[in-house]
């Protein structure tokens, strides 16, 4: 079996539920030269302040709704969901600037965190606010509006590497610019 047979499979993921929140339009939206802000939500974050939480709802279907049993045990939960306005342009797009910011380097997108990938599975972890039956309230959530969940599973920090975890000085100036 070569490489090139695995991309002959179709891959079909039925989404367990949706997301529900005030965000509507994507912070980092794919241009002719790459990654670039949204200005209309890219200035609606930076308006928020440190008191401001986005709490996102996440509405599973029916039949999932008993997986959830227990998940109210955990401080955070990983959010697994697909970019579904990824354009085709974003999933063909190979190389971009980290965050669309022009001041750092090209590099793959499997390199960055960027949305625009061939397969716009997106990850988050989130603090679990509450769960009220197929219902989840979350904060830090960087999911759109009618985003849907493709999976959710419990966030165990011993389950991550701890220590010689290693990340490109770039990256750690672009966490230092929207963390600090």
């Amino acid at each position: 079996m070569t490489n090139n047979t695995l991309t002959n499979y179709e891959i079909c993921i039925k989404p367990v539920g949706i997301v529900k929140n005030d965000l509507l339009a994507p912070p980092l939206v794919v241009g002719a030269d790459g990654l670039q802000h949204n200005q209309a939500c890219t200035s609606a974050m930076r308006d928020m302040t440190e008191t401001d939480v986005r709490i996102s709802e996440i509405i599973l279907d029916e039949e999932f709704s008993e997986l959830l049993e227990g998940v109210e045990e955990y401080s955070h939960i990983m959010i697994l969901y697909w970019g579904h306005e990824v354009t085709d342009s974003g999933r063909a797009m190979k190389i971009t600037h980290p965050a669309g910011l022009t001041n750092y380097p090209k590099q793959g997108v499997y390199a960055t965190y960027s949305p625009a990938r061939p397969n716009p599975v997106l990850m988050t972890v989130v603090k679990l606010v509450k769960k009220e039956e197929k219902r989840l309230y979350v904060s830090g959530l960087d999911a759109i509006n009618n985003s849907p969940v493709l999976d959710i599973k419990p966030y165990v920090p011993v389950l991550f590497p701890q220590e010689g975890v290693i990340i490109p000085d770039w990256m750690k100036k672009i966490m230092s610019e929207f963390h600090s």
